[in-house]
């Protein structure tokens, strides 16, 4: 079939680049933790674990996620900051990673 016109001016399909070259999935919670200074990703943490403590006790990471995922959305209670609760969703996330290895 010839190609002419809109076709025609399309480049084409690159083949030798494999899967890995032409992407790279960025972990925006793991950048968010790790940009955190130590202590601030210490205390995160906790805070992360005494929250799954009490509403997911069995660390189910589907849960966890659940949680974090209501963070994300702002489902927060007035006294959390949007920046606080962005932070700690990153931690239980972090949490339901560490459930599912």
């Amino acid at each position: 079939m010839p190609q002419n016109g809109f076709l025609a001016s399309m480049p084409n399909a690159r083949t030798s680049e494999s899967p890995h070259q032409a992407c790279q999935v960025f972990d925006f919670d793991r950048a968010l933790l790790g940009a955190c200074p130590a202590g601030r990703k210490t205390d995160l943490m906790m805070e992360a674990e005494l929250l799954a403590s009490v509403f997911a006790p069995n660390r189910d990471s589907a849960e966890l996620e659940r949680m974090a995922e209501q963070l994300s959305s702002g489902q927060r209670d007035g006294e959390m900051s949007r920046a606080h609760a962005r932070l700690l969703a990153a931690a239980l996330r972090d949490l339901a990673h560490k459930a599912d290895s």
